[in-house]
């Protein structure tokens, strides 16, 4: 796989394991929200329940990227530039209830972070396997 392609993999992957959520979250992908495209929008139906923003990100060493962890921080940082949480917000949810989680990927190695969106979220230290906090509820 080259160029988008580990991502779009991923991207359908991921969608196809959180379909069972439909009841509980409108579940949308690839829609405009502040200055760009998030990849997953899981926007909770109850709005006591958290919502959630995905960013996937295949490794880009043309973009200074070492590793997986600087991929995952990538993909976060993304998140937080193109203010990705305005259309949650917009939709009347609280942004302590608000989680960013980034992606990483190389090859068949997966690194996810992430936290409550409210803070600086990006990966410190984070293991290969996984990284971040569980939102409540979820």
């Amino acid at each position: 796989m080259s160029g988008k392609e580990p991502e779009r993999f991923y991207h359908g992957f991921v969608l196809g394991l959180i379909v069972d959520l439909k009841g509980r979250y409108t579940i949308e992908s690839n829609i405009e929200s502040g200055f760009g495209r998030y990849d997953v929008m899981l926007i909770p139906v109850n709005k006591n329940d958290p919502g959630i923003i995905i960013e996937f990100k295949s490794i880009s060493y043309d973009d200074g990227e070492k590793d997986l962890l600087d991929t995952v921080n990538a993909a976060l940082q993304q998140i937080e530039d193109k203010h990705y949480v305005t259309a949650m917000v917009a939709r009347g949810l609280a942004q302590e209830r608000l989680f960013t989680y980034g992606f990483a990927f190389k090859g068949k190695e997966v690194l996810i972070a992430g936290g409550p969106a409210h803070r600086s979220c990006h990966a410190a230290g984070a293991s290969p396997s996984s990284a971040g906090s569980s939102p409540a509820g979820a």
